[in-house]
């Protein structure tokens, strides 16, 4: 039986980068190349039933090289950073235990780096504090009280946007709880605790390509039933506030069959969301001084040549 207890000197090959960047397609054929397995790094791919909004793996990927962390969660269950990087490690320990190489594949930024750097030591959860916020955001919306971040953290809240209410109420819930901003604590640590070696690169396409990729994407997810897959979703007992149905597409098909976007803007809407998110994305790993950035379409041999150097070193 696998701990999961990471070792500083074990090798993971990281494949990051934005929404509809090709994150997928390379982590397959590096898999197939190196004999890896591929732990997802995505926020809404965990979730049961959320499928074709999250652009999950279809099933003969997943037949043709193995993926974890998929489908570990019922959309209703809560999912952190804290409970990705306890996942993950399990994942990547079972990987290694049985003679294959780890391959890290996805675009939430915050996963990845609390799986590489660890957690930084901020004050735990306080539940009554939490649902007062909450509250609050219900009847003042996200802009407000990620104005009120601003004024107390800036930093932290210069890379939060108003619907990240997770983030910023934790981060608030950090600082009426100590009287410290979030990005002090995080100074402090540093992600110091580097429990894993990887090797990382950054798929970094030209904006415009990027741009017609999404385009695409959010056309083919329209093609294959995302606002039936929604209203499947909600019909099965999911709340409309759940953490996956607030994400980026199915929060637009919610306002779309209220009545508030148009069948004709339902996909320029959604790609304009889906553009500006993945601007975030590539802030945050232009961001990581490790990320090695790979220009568009990515030479996959000379990334598998690399990395499988990188992993035989450490087999010695």
């Amino acid at each position: 039986m696998t701990t999961g207890t990471p070792s500083p000197s074990l090798r993971l090959l990281v494949i990051a980068g934005p929404t509809a960047s090709g994150k997928s397609a390379l982590a397959l054929e590096l898999a197939d190349r190196l004999d890896g397995e591929i732990v997802c790094v995505d926020s809404l791919t965990v979730y049961r039933g959320v499928d074709i909004g999250s652009a999950k793996p279809s099933p003969t990927d997943r037949a043709r090289v193995p993926h974890h962390l998929l489908d570990i969660r019922n959309p209703c269950e809560p999912f952190s950073a804290a409970d990705f990087r306890r996942e993950a490690a399990r994942a990547i320990a079972d990987i290694t235990a049985r003679g294959k190489r780890p391959i890290l594949a996805g675009g939430t930024g915050l996963y990845l780096r609390i799986l590489l750097g660890g957690l930084a030591d901020a004050p735990g959860g306080d539940r009554e504090l939490r649902e007062r916020l909450q509250r609050r955001a219900e009847q003042e919306g996200g802009e407000a009280l990620l104005a009120e971040l601003q004024r107390i953290d800036p930093e932290t809240a210069a890379g939060l946007h108003p619907n990240n209410l997770i983030r910023i109420i934790r981060a608030l819930e950090v600082w009426h709880a100590s009287g410290a901003p979030l990005s002090h604590f995080q100074q402090r640590h540093q992600f110091s605790d580097r429990p894993y070696r990887p090797l990382q690169y950054l798929l970094n396409l030209p904006r415009e390509l990027l741009y017609r990729r999404i385009d695409a994407r959010v056309h083919r997810m329209l093609r294959e039933g995302l606002v039936e897959e929604y209203q499947s979703l909600v019909a099965s007992g999911v709340p409309a506030d759940a953490k996956p149905l607030c994400a980026i597409g199915y929060k637009e098909v919610a306002a779309f069959l209220a009545g508030d976007i148009p069948a004709s803007e339902l996909p320029q809407v959604i790609a304009r969301n889906t553009r500006h998110y993945a601007k975030r994305q590539l802030t945050w790993f232009r961001k990581e001084a490790e990320m090695l950035s790979v220009a568009y379409p990515p030479d996959s041999a000379t990334i598998a040549r690399e990395a499988a150097r990188f992993f035989k070193e450490g087999e010695r």
